[in-house]
């Protein structure tokens, strides 16, 4: 059976412009992901991860290419679509309660009081967070304030999520809960999400899919397929020969994209 393409990625490309030069940072970038699929991204580092995010965030105008979601371009940011940064502190305001940071995007999508409650109710607890609703950020651990963020997201009912690094500034063992979460919210909710990471280990362990970006100008240098189970464990997982496997696998690409392979390189590399 075939899967709907929820966001469609179409010959995407980015060159900034000023100062005298041009910087083309994205080039001729195509791929696509069915609806409720986890596809996570990783490069090398200036690869254009979050230029490609922006672009699909509807952050940042394309200089050429097509972005569609569910089929309609992307000329803005979309009305389906939430985005979870990287520096969660800067999204959260912290003279408004947990509450009320989970509960603003409701109010300018024009959601009525009632439901609105009953939306931020049920995303705080989904994150673990009910206890905390009349905390203030500035008040939350890090981690913590980071669910608060992924608690809006999920409050917003998007059909797909794009996460930003979203870990990359907490300690390890708040990532690997955070990761969990990510990976429950995914199968609780169906939700379509795009994730970027610089962490090879976290890519393989989330993703059904791992998209190695090349160097700039940046291509799609290899989609690769994560054949692990849907039950996914931190230790047993990591500890498994498959994914010992897959993580060579994206590591020996992305130690490739350094180099300034291509895609068309590694296509005359591999012929007989």
């Amino acid at each position: 059976m075939t899967t709907s393409v929820a966001l469609d990625v179409d010959r995407l490309a980015k060159t900034y412009r000023g100062h005298g030069r041009d910087v083309e940072a994205v080039r001729d970038l195509t791929f696509r992901v069915g609806r409720g699929e986890l596809v996570c991204v990783v490069g090398p580092s200036g690869a254009g991860k979050t230029t490609l995010l922006r672009c699909v965030a509807g952050l940042l105008g394309a200089s050429g290419g097509q972005i569609r979601l569910d089929g309609a371009p992307v000329t803005g940011p979309p009305a389906g679509m939430a985005v979870v940064f990287q520096e969660y502190g800067r999204s959260l305001f912290p003279w408004l309660t947990v509450r009320k940071n989970v509960e603003l995007p409701l109010k300018e999508k024009g959601v009525g009081r009632a439901a609105r409650a009953a939306k931020v109710d049920a995303a705080l607890a989904t994150v673990g967070l009910a206890d905390s609703a009349d905390a203030h950020p500035w008040q939350l651990s890090g981690g913590m304030q980071q669910r608060v963020a992924i608690a809006r997201a999920v409050a917003y009912e998007p059909s797909v999520l794009l996460m930003d690094e979203p870990f990359a500034a907490v300690d390890a063992q708040t990532r690997a809960d955070l990761e969990d979460l990510v990976r429950h919210l995914w199968r609780q909710l169906g939700v379509t999400v795009l994730f970027v990471t610089h962490d090879i280990d976290e890519s393989v362990y989330l993703g059904q899919r791992v998209l190695v970006l090349s160097n700039r100008p940046t291509v799609i240098l290899e989609d690769v397929r994560i054949d692990l189970p849907d039950d996914r464990h931190q230790l047993e997982t990591r500890s498994s020969p498959q994914f010992a496997k897959l993580r060579r696998q994206v590591y020996e690409m992305i130690q490739l994209a350094k180099r300034g392979h291509r895609p068309e390189l590694l296509h005359t590399m591999t012929e007989p």
